[in-house]
């Protein structure tokens, strides 16, 4: 397997690998990276679907991808999907995937096309005062210091970052900064959360930094992501002949390793309450996802609270079982063993009074049931106690949704501080507390807040104990190797799988795993496609370095006569015209701005 980038590898089709016909393949979970897996084997190592297997523990696919109408509950998303441009495995895997609702278009197709003629973007990103705009201007706030604490991180090695917490590496001015504002809500970071990790995001996402304060960077489908992307994908695998046994739960791996060489030999579950499994030999290819951020998720309702499960969790103790075998198979504890730190939780709030959505269009500045794009992406309450967050996508977003309700997705990073409206933490509030608190924030009227609450909306929250697992501070062989070495027939997939410098908490993610381990174990001869390389850019380095000093030019120190003569010698150079192009210093003839580098103070 190798990496590529390109259109002559990315059109290419590779050939047919030698003894694909003699190979089966068993897939542990339905998640994206394992029906993606599915897929660009059927699709790029040309393995009949028929041979392709794929056991889940619960009764539909998709992970943590979902979207769901309980009938007794009301609408529920966990969480939503925020994509952008590079995510380049995603977009090879939709090309090939066709679209439910187009005729002859592919669901890349149908996304692109979309969001061409509906670009997203936020109108407003942060409130304060119950729903007034918070006027942050698109600004970053980041002194020098913080800009320095960035460049350090930005610049260390991976080693340096290895089991350090976010507040290890950055200061004090760097967390009060809108940047931080901007960022942990919109990827869900804590202040404990990995350093290393926090590096990887930086890198993978610099060509969006500018993007950052209206969420400009993104994309979003049209419906919720167990419809539009989901969906597409099952009903093509199937009609491939892929076979699903829902209902079915894993236990156990066993594996023969002896001399380097390391065979799955029998995937052992359970189903309907009987053991059983399969024995493997070394054409039986098995490809595990490993950990689950969405394991053992509690949905409360409308007058109950989400419970925290804190009991057995079958995703985790499968890969514990799997661990024991071998220290190259990672260390799942690193992950799952403070739930106090990797727990939050959301809740999906359908509007069913015509005067809630009054409030949300006040806020998005949009009319919510246009069918266009709402809120754009989250919007956060900055002074709430619970540091609430939420967003309204395009409407409806599930297609049997009536025509008169909105669907908005709500979620907080501090469930157990007391909220601002009702006194008790998110943790403890049923649906309709937790509705009062964000309809608070929204501006509604105190004395409307208890009815609408209780009339005017239905509210199903879901308590995740492992949702921001990944995040948590690791090092080098916590996470096993997508196939690890002296692997005959099986690979580890999804968001605790080791691959380069791509960044968990994404659908890219999930796919680059699941593409990595078609390829090696078929020995498809087709590159990966490489991450997007804007890190590596510096254009893009430098239109992000003047983004996150709020357009402020850099200052030159020494004498004015020689601060003058260095303008000038890089007038009409490249560098001269990358650093005028992009605002960093004063241009040919901008005697106004020299002016004012002459007292500047670095």
């Amino acid at each position: 397997m190798y990496y590529s980038n390109g259109n002559y590898e990315a059109f290419a089709r590779p050939r047919k690998p030698e003894g694909v016909d003699d190979k089966t393949a068993w897939f542990v979970g339905a998640g994206l990276a394992s029906m993606a897996s599915a897929t660009l084997m059927i699709r790029d190592g040309q393995m009949s679907g028929d041979k392709i297997t794929i056991l889940e523990r619960l009764k539909l696919p998709g992970g943590a991808l979902d979207g769901i109408k309980e009938p007794k509950k009301g609408f529920v998303i966990r969480g939503g999907r925020e994509m952008e441009d590079h995510m380049e495995c995603l977009w090879d895997l939709f090309r090939s995937i066709p679209s439910l609702e187009i005729e002859g278009a592919s669901v890349l197709d149908e996304f692109y096309w979309l969001n061409k003629d509906d670009p997203n973007s936020s109108l407003c990103r942060v409130t304060v005062n119950q729903g007034e705009d918070a006027h942050t201007n698109k600004l970053f706030t980041l002194s020098e210091k913080a800009q320095k604490d960035m460049v350090k991180v930005f610049l260390a090695t991976r080693e340096e970052m290895e089991d350090k917490r976010i507040d290890e590496v950055f200061g004090d001015e760097f967390l009060a900064s809108n940047f931080w504002l901007y960022w942990r809500t919109m990827f869900a970071f804590e202040e404990w959360h990995s350093a290393l990790e926090m590096k990887l995001y930086l890198h993978r996402f610099v060509h969006h930094i500018s993007g950052l304060p209206d969420l400009s960077a993104l994309k979003f489908t049209k419906y919720n992501q167990y419809e539009s992307l989901v969906l597409p994908m099952y009903r093509w695998l199937l009609d491939q002949g892929v076979t699903f046994e829902f209902s079915t739960e894993v236990t156990d791996i066993d594996f023969d390793i002896t001399d380097g060489r390391k065979q799955a030999t029998r995937i052992r579950w359970k189903r309907d309450g009987e053991e059983s499994g399969v024995d493997l030999g070394p054409d039986d290819l098995v490809l595990a996802t490993i950990g689950s951020l969405t394991e053992n998720s509690s949905d409360g309702d409308q007058h109950t609270p989400a419970k925290l499960d804190v009991g057995p969790a079958p995703a985790w103790e499968l890969w514990k079982n799997i661990a024991a075998n071998d220290d190259a198979f990672g260390r799942p504890e690193v992950f799952c063993g403070d739930i106090e730190k990797t727990k939050w939780e959301s809740a999906t709030v359908t509007t069913l009074d015509t005067r809630i959505p009054e409030y949300i269009q006040k806020i998005s500045q949009r009319d919510p049931f246009s069918g266009r794009v709402v809120t754009g992406g989250i919007v956060t309450a900055k002074d709430s106690s619970w540091l609430l967050s939420w967003t309204v996508n395009r409407q409806p977003h599930f297609q049997q949704q009536p025509k008169d309700q909105i669907v908005v997705w709500v979620y907080s990073l501090f469930v157990d501080t007391p909220g601002d409206f009702v006194k008790k933490t998110m943790a403890e509030c049923t649906g309709e507390e937790i509705t009062q608190e964000w309809l608070y924030h929204m501006g509604v009227p105190v004395d409307q807040i208890p009815e609408l609450a209780a009339e005017g909306a239905r509210c199903v929250p879901v308590m995740m104990p492992y949702v921001t697992s990944f995040f948590m501070p690791r090092k080098a062989g916590d996470r096993p190797d997508i196939v690890p070495e002296g692997s005959v027939n099986f690979a580890f997939i999804g968001q605790f799988a080791e691959t380069t410098r791509d960044t968990i908490f994404t659908t890219e993610y999930s796919v680059r795993s699941g593409m990595e381990a078609a390829y090696r174990l078929l020995g498809v001869d087709r590159g990966v496609p490489e991450v997007f390389n804007s890190t590596y850019d510096i254009r893009q380095l430098l239109k992000a370095t003047t983004r996150l000093r709020d357009g402020e030019e850099v200052a030159l120190h020494g004498p004015t006569f020689l601060r003058n003569r260095l303008l000038k010698r890089l007038d009409g150079t490249e560098i001269g015209e990358l650093l005028t192009d992009f605002g960093l210093v004063p241009g040919a003839g901008d005697t106004t701005a020299r002016a004012r580098a002459d007292d500047a103070v670095s």
